[in-house]
């Protein structure tokens, strides 16, 4: 009797171990990850995505260390936002967006779609702070109500 109902378990795990294939993964789009200043292109992204971008003199500064670490658990809630997290930690070679934004040492800068300044901090701040702050913005209000007309 074991033995008859083991096969319809087998028939079901040897149906799912090729949805389970290791290639199957490698076609999925890439995870949300921080992307440098100087391979960010303003006008592909212009209404697009949301930039939050980290400043700093240096990789080393304790205070980009901090806010790097404050933004990691938040990543998922930041795909959700379209949010392009850029870092720019080289001032010798300064990038469009730091002669544009002209931070001085460490700077969160957050901004809308349309890649305006928002808001500026001169220390690290939270992603929960970030992400509330995102959806006070009138683009975010805006696509909210879209995504959820029983909303308004």
């Amino acid at each position: 009797m074991q033995r008859l109902a083991r096969r319809p378990f087998l028939a079901v795990l040897a149906l799912a171990l090729p949805a389970l294939s290791l290639p199957a993964l490698a076609d999925e789009a890439p995870a949300f990850a921080p992307v440098p200043a100087d391979q960010v292109v303003e006008a592909d992204l212009l209404f697009l995505r949301r930039p939050v971008i980290v400043f700093a003199d240096s990789p080393h500064d304790p205070a980009f260390i901090r806010q790097m670490e404050l933004l990691t658990r938040y990543y998922p809630q930041f795909e959700a936002r379209d949010v392009i997290l850029i870092t720019d930690t080289d001032p010798a070679t300064p990038s469009d967006l730091r002669r544009k934004l002209r931070p001085r040492g460490f700077s969160l800068v957050l901004m809308d779609k349309d890649w305006k300044p928002s808001i500026r901090k001169p220390l690290p701040w939270e992603g929960r702070e970030i992400i509330n702050s995102i959806d006070k913005m009138p683009i975010a209000r805006s696509e909210a109500l879209e995504r959820n007309p029983a909303g308004r």
